[in-house]
């Protein structure tokens, strides 16, 4: 497995400037699918939890680890094909239904503008928010991940590459909905204190230790942040995660209580923290 450098990583790209009017896809993603009217719809959130390590673990892919990329999205494309990834991690469509690729697509969409809305600072509780990619060459990859490519490749410098795993790093006091850390205390937490969420990568490329190098570099840039605690909700059935997180450092701080879980109808959910002044023992 390549190791990350522990030395300071590369100066982070500016952040991206957005605004309401400008949360649309790319021109070449847009579509005019509405599939139910919103009024009987009920929207499906994306889950703010890991599934980097699910139960539905393929076969290992090899792969050349020396152009692996991790770092900052910067660009509207990347960020688009981060969002399709998310939608072929957390939910689980039937390929054959009508009107999937539509639907999935939509789904899409509304995460990309809730990425996009969350890095502006349009989301008033988020203090700073980052999308972190894991990328490869389209090159590396056989005729064999077609569809995979197909839905999460993008174009950078003129070279296509395919997100293979992504993460938000949000600096927050809490995330919506979920149990919130409590490090460090007093004044100043919502500075000090930061989350994972929406962690994913390819089911396609489990077991290539791309979701520990993912979470180590964003140990770097939160280290750069200014950040002393970190946290990540994960289910409490979630084996695989669970022991994802364990092996980069995370330790049990607190558990959802079950009543809370019945109400928002989703599995029970662990608080587990990090503390980044041991950042130098847990690089990958």
């Amino acid at each position: 497995m390549a190791l990350l450098s522990s030395s300071p990583s590369p100066a982070i790209p500016p952040r991206l400037s957005f605004s309401r009017r400008n949360c649309l896809p790319p021109p070449h993603c847009r579509h005019s699918y509405n599939p139910i009217s919103s009024s009987s719809y009920r929207f499906p959130r994306l889950r703010p939890t890991a599934a980097a390590a699910s139960s539905e673990v393929c076969s290992p892919h090899s792969l050349d680890k020396s152009t692996l990329s991790i770092s900052v999205a910067d660009s509207d494309d990347e960020l688009w094909a981060a969002a399709r990834l998310r939608v072929r991690s957390f939910y689980k469509l039937n390929s054959s239904s009508f009107g999937i690729e539509d639907h999935k697509k939509y789904l899409a969409e509304r995460e990309y503008e809730a990425m996009k809305e969350r890095i502006d600072g349009l989301r008033p509780m988020f203090r700073r928010v980052s999308c972190l990619n894991a990328t490869l060459p389209l090159s590396q990859f056989t005729e064999f991940f077609e569809d995979f490519c197909d839905e999460c490749k993008y174009t950078d410098n003129g070279e296509d590459r395919v997100v293979v795993g992504t993460l938000d790093l949000n600096q927050c006091l809490r995330l919506p909905d979920e149990i919130t850390g409590k490090r460090p205390e007093g004044i100043g937490a919502d500075f000090a204190r930061a989350y994972l969420s929406n962690v994913c990568v390819a089911k396609e490329l489990h077991r290539n230790g791309l979701g520990r190098e993912l979470i180590s570099k964003s140990k770097i840039v939160a280290r750069e942040w200014g950040i002393s605690d970190m946290y990540v909700h994960v289910a409490v059935d979630n084996e695989p995660a669970k022991n994802l997180y364990m092996k980069s450092g995370f330790t049990y701080e607190n558990d959802e209580p079950a009543w809370q879980a019945r109400f928002l109808d989703r599995p029970r959910r662990l608080l587990l923290w990090f503390g980044l002044s041991d950042l130098q023992d847990w690089l990958v």
